[in-house]
């Protein structure tokens, strides 16, 4: 078949970077990051969290096509003194923390329904 392979979606080729960064040279404060071997989960994902910062002034992704498996992020800061490269790494740093709180209260309700309901589960 003319199909290509499911895994060339998400596992990276040996002369490919993760991420890639270059600073936009029309827009102070600005630059775009190029996420290889993602989609619009993580693109929508970032974005979001970046607008919380209030140090951002814009953020924004595209995915340039469902068959090139990449997004483009671009991120302006509101003053010279952050970078762009530094408010995304705050935003993942907080995105991480999230799930960690997130999966911490799962377990925790997981925990707490298996002792209230032992009974009925026949333990």
């Amino acid at each position: 078949m003319n199909t290509p392979e499911r895994s060339s979606a998400f596992i990276l080729d040996d002369d490919e970077e993760k991420i890639e960064y270059a600073a936009d040279t029309k827009v102070s404060n600005a630059g775009t990051f190029t996420f290889n071997k993602e989609d619009h989960t993580v693109g929508n994902l970032l974005r979001m969290q970046l607008l919380r910062d209030p140090a951002v002034k814009f953020a924004g992704y595209m995915h340039p096509h469902p068959l090139v498996h990449k997004i483009h992020l671009k991120i302006q800061t509101s003053t010279s003194q952050v970078a762009p490269a530094e408010t995304l790494s705050a935003a993942i740093e907080d995105l991480s923390n999230e799930t960690d709180h997130l999966i911490t209260q799962v377990t925790d309700a997981i925990d707490k329904w298996k002792k209230e309901n032992t009974d009925m589960m026949g333990m």
